[in-house]
């Protein structure tokens, strides 16, 4: 089964917020910090952890670079 098939939109993003949270504290970065890293807007990264914004593909690949992660931890809920 897809994970998308299995999880409502507003779901997926707000999962994926919470992820792409927990890696930025993990790696000791504030909202603005990240931003700065990414050439991104605070209130951009913060929409996005809060399940308000949806990334493009290069946005989310400038992600796991910034926090030096593979992509796909991005998408691991349990």
């Amino acid at each position: 089964m897809n994970i998308i098939d299995s999880m409502e939109y507003n779901d997926l993003l707000r999962n994926f917020g919470i992820k792409l949270k927990y890696y930025r504290i993990k790696r000791n970065l504030t909202q603005e910090q990240l931003a700065e890293i990414m050439g991104s807007d605070i209130r951009y990264i913060s929409n996005v952890e809060c399940g308000k914004r949806n990334i493009t593909f290069k946005t989310l690949s400038k992600l796991s670079e910034a926090l030096n992660i593979d992509i796909h931890s991005l998408f691991e809920f349990n």
